[in-house]
């Protein structure tokens, strides 16, 4: 259990609203996706972006110059095989989980991991424009 100075009322209060199903009556890696992960991927979403963009441009990525096809599989490549990043993306969203969040995810780190890489390599793909765009300045 983590340290009770940890400010859940406030994590909580950060995050936007977003439509979800009702919880199951236990806690579940689904529950988490929908109740914490989309949550908090949405907020951090600009950020998720910047650091993609960040990375690209320090890396050298040819992304303004490939083809809309070629961006996306650029993209998906670097979110899927580029381990600091992954880490990156990673810690970007759990460093804003609750104390209890912090219980359930060491729990089943693994399986959150794969869930939330999975949304953000869905939001960076979605947001390909924006990406390229900040990558280019």
């Amino acid at each position: 259990m983590l340290s009770s100075t940890r400010p859940d009322a406030a994590l909580l209060a950060l995050r936007p609203v977003v439509a979800t199903a009702p919880a199951s009556g236990n806690a579940t890696s689904g529950d988490f996706l929908h109740h914490t992960l989309r949550p908090i991927l949405k907020l951090q979403n600009d950020l998720l972006l910047a650091v993609v963009a960040d990375f690209v441009r320090d890396h050298h990525v040819p992304l303004v110059t490939a083809s809309p096809t070629d961006q996306q599989r650029l993209l998906t490549e670097l979110l899927t095989r580029n381990v600091k990043l992954r880490y990156t993306v990673v810690g970007l969203i759990s460093g804003l989980f609750t104390n209890a969040e912090v219980d359930f995810y060491r729990q089943h780190r693994s399986e959150l991991n794969r869930r939330l890489l999975e949304l953000a390599v869905q939001r960076v793909q979605e947001q390909v424009e924006a990406v390229v765009k900040m990558s280019a300045v």
